[in-house]
């Protein structure tokens, strides 16, 4: 588990020239809870800083997981350790296809807290300038390996180590990774998109909607 802390920088456009990206690993319990809408919630998990909150923070991009397998490969593509958090997520999970996860799946947290997947990460140049690597954002966009952001069904208190458990897995296509792949490098996939339904991430979902209207297909 991972929280981030204020931090100014030089290669952020956010008002204030600061990002919470720079995430570093916690002991102890957090409390995590729905952070309010877009635009005025920031992290759903206390103590953890959203500086960008046009962009990230709000109930549906709450809490953002990414698999510890994942950054072992990029570790490998990278030739350099990968921390936990230095994604800029919150949960470094192990034994979980974060990607491969459906939308609308949901997964028990420690003994209260129960987490959706609406969407996966699309990549920005904060990203990019945390990472230090050039070409950052079109390398993490043709690996499609994205992690996921999820939203608060049940608050309560998380701590490092906690088991996960898939508790609903939805009967559709869309995972996280055809979600990233349909939005960013395969569009003509946005209308299967819409399968998801409701789970979907609300920008996610008028993303697709505005491909049907305007090129056609099918709002499953």
């Amino acid at each position: 588990m991972n929280l981030g802390r204020p931090k100014a920088v030089d290669y952020t456009d956010q008002a204030e020239g600061v990002t919470g990206i720079d995430k570093r690993p916690v002991d102890g319990p957090v409390r995590v809870a729905a952070p309010g809408p877009k635009g005025v919630g920031a992290s759903g998990l206390t103590g953890d800083a959203v500086c960008e909150l046009r962009h990230h923070g709000g109930n549906d991009q709450a809490v953002y997981a990414f698999a510890r397998e994942d950054l072992d490969d990029w570790e490998r593509v990278l030739g350099r350790p990968l921390a936990g958090g230095v994604f800029g997520e919150n949960l470094t999970t192990a034994g979980i296809d974060v990607s491969g996860a459906k939308i609308g799946e949901r997964w028990r947290v420690g003994p209260e807290v129960v987490l959706e997947v609406t969407s996966g990460r699309i990549p920005c140049l904060t990203f990019q300038g945390h990472m230090g690597e050039k070409g950052w954002v079109r390398r993490f966009t043709q690996k499609g390996v994205s992690g996921a952001y999820l939203r608060v069904i049940e608050p309560g208190e998380i701590r490092a180590g906690d088991p996960i458990e898939i508790v609903h897995r939805p009967d559709h296509e869309v995972t996280v990774a055809f979600q990233f792949r349909a939005v960013t490098l395969e569009r003509a996939l946005l209308p299967r998109v819409l399968a998801a339904g409701d789970a979907l991430h609300p920008a996610a979902r008028d993303t697709a909607r505005a491909y049907v209207e305007k090129y056609g297909g099918s709002e499953a």
